[in-house]
């Protein structure tokens, strides 16, 4: 999903009057010191770099901006402490997270020195350094800086859109961690201020639609996603003209919610418009271009056009090495959108080492614990089970039971295959299986299990007979499965395999 951003917050495209750029990058040009016009001219070269996707670059920049205003300020100045926050937002885009916590932390510590700690430039460096934590799984750590900032911008600025945003950012926390009952209100009321301060039709009212929207796709109530989709491209569509960024973000959304729903036909050209106009307005090489060819290249997938999807997740993959670089996520994702075209077709030799880089750069980029690596790793096992190499997968296998991230779609039968060729006893594959079970009783088992059970149903050992014990489970359950392939396969995280 693309999320929309408000206008003049975020850290991807929103736009400052005064420079009409991208303004993740918040340093205050109306400064008057010495070295000022040196500053201010790299500043806005930075930001026209990073609106253009190119971040490395634009990262090289603002160190210098960091360097000049250090040393005309000190380095305890609150200027300096926005450039730092800036600069952390630059490598927070570009996945360099380890370098990005320190900056963002510092920023914080001269904010809260200089200023007071409920001051709300206090709680702009709260928000940045919570999405960090987002960005990589340490989502016990992001939540009390959400609620701190939320809390700092209530008290400064009540019912105004800083309030709406910090909301947004909390309930979309709440969302991914799979709290939607706390998450549904903070939507809610982010909405209902937006409309109330701005005006049901200002563009900043699209963040909130498209937050609220998502939250009911991951619940699965997608008749009540489709109207909030519709509603936030007819504002963008109204107030910023029919080819801007934002308007290409709500054709993104609401093409990938036709997309789970298998309307095919009414996702692709919403997909192809969305990409002409990034193409247009950001340029061929910019990440957001890389977003809707992979989009594009998932329809054609689901509908076996493998040859028609194999080069647009090569440029995908091209752009984003590029404007990335070679170890972000994002290239992560679209190697293993390769990777499983390429199994599809039962090439083999040519997916294997894709999945293993993919693995790789999250385990570097995000850390061993990330869902996002949890996915690479079941990817693998089911790269390993659809060639039979079961004692390939079953490494796989009792790591992930380890950490409670197995799919049972793929670890049960891995388990069950691997004890029949005695690579694993069979007190450990059944008692493997068993949490399994216990620890994913989601969509995602029940169909494992149903269709296990029909598999195996002669079996008479002890995993033959919990997994037909439990073939109740499967009610309702490709219907969900398919909805959560296809959200994996946008989210760049699929794992296509399933058992006969």
């Amino acid at each position: 999903m693309r999320h929309i951003k408000p206008l003049g917050h975020g850290a991807h495209i929103a736009f400052v009057a005064f420079l009409g750029l991208a303004a993740t990058l918040s340093i205050d040009v109306r400064f008057a010191h010495p070295q000022t016009d040196e500053a201010k001219a790299l500043y806005e070269q930075s930001a026209k770099l990073f609106y253009q996707g190119r971040y490395s670059e634009a990262i090289t920049l603002a160190k210098r901006v960091l360097a000049i205003r250090e040393k005309s300020l000190g380095p305890d100045h609150a200027d300096v402490a926005a450039v730092l926050s800036d600069l952390a937002a630059l490598y927070r885009n570009q996945g360099q997270y380890a370098e990005a916590e320190p900056l963002y932390k510092r920023s914080l510590a001269i904010r809260e020195k200089s200023l007071a700690p409920d001051h709300p430039i206090v709680a702009d460096s709260l928000s940045g350094l919570a999405m960090l934590y987002k960005a990589q799984g340490r989502y016990s750590e992001a939540e009390p800086l959400f609620q701190r900032s939320l809390a700092i911008y209530e008290k400064s600025r009540p019912d105004q859109s800083d309030v709406a945003f910090s909301l947004n950012n909390l309930a979309g926390l709440y969302r991914k961690v799979g709290r939607y009952a706390d998450a549904e209100p903070l939507y809610k009321r982010s909405l209902a201020i937006y409309e109330k301060s701005l005006g049901p039709d200002h563009p900043n009212v699209t963040s909130a639609l498209s937050g609220l929207a998502e939250l009911y796709k991951a619940q699965g109530r997608y008749a009540d996603v489709e109207p909030l989709h519709k509603r936030s491209l007819a504002i963008s569509e109204k107030s910023l003209g029919p080819n801007h960024p934002h308007v290409a973000a709500a054709l993104y959304n609401l093409a990938g919610l036709y997309l789970i729903l298998g309307r095919y036909a009414d996702a692709e050209p919403l997909h192809k418009r969305s990409l002409a106009i990034r193409e247009s307005f950001l340029g061929p090489d910019h990440p957001d271009v890389a977003e809707s060819l992979s989009a594009i290249a998932a329809l054609y997938d689901l509908q076996g056009r493998y040859t028609d999807a194999e080069p647009l997740h090569k440029r995908s993959l091209v752009i984003r090495e590029k404007s990335l670089g070679a170890d972000h996520p994002y290239v992560a994702a679209s190697l293993n959108n390769l990777a499983a075209e390429y199994t599809s077709q039962g090439r083999y030799a040519e997916a294997e080492p894709l999945y293993k880089r993919s693995l790789a750069i999250r385990e570097k980029s995000l850390g061993p614990d990330h869902p996002d690596v949890a996915v690479a790793l079941n990817n693998l096992a089911a790269h390993y089970l659809r060639q039979r190499r079961y004692a390939d997968a079953l490494s796989i296998v009792h790591r992930t039971v380890i950490e409670q991230t197995a799919r049972p779609n793929i670890a049960l039968p891995i388990l069950f295959e691997g004890q029949k060729a005695k690579t694993v006893s069979e007190q450990q594959s059944f008692t493997d299986s068993y949490n399994v079970l216990q620890s994913s009783m989601s969509s995602a088992a029940s169909n494992a299990v149903a269709k296990l059970a029909q598999r195996y149903a002669a079996g008479s050992n002890a995993l033959a007979v919990l997994v037909r014990r439990d073939q109740d489970l499967g009610v309702e359950a490709d219907t969900l499965d398919k909805a959560d392939q296809v959200r994996r396969i946008l989210d760049g995280n699929s794992s296509d395999f399933k058992t006969a």
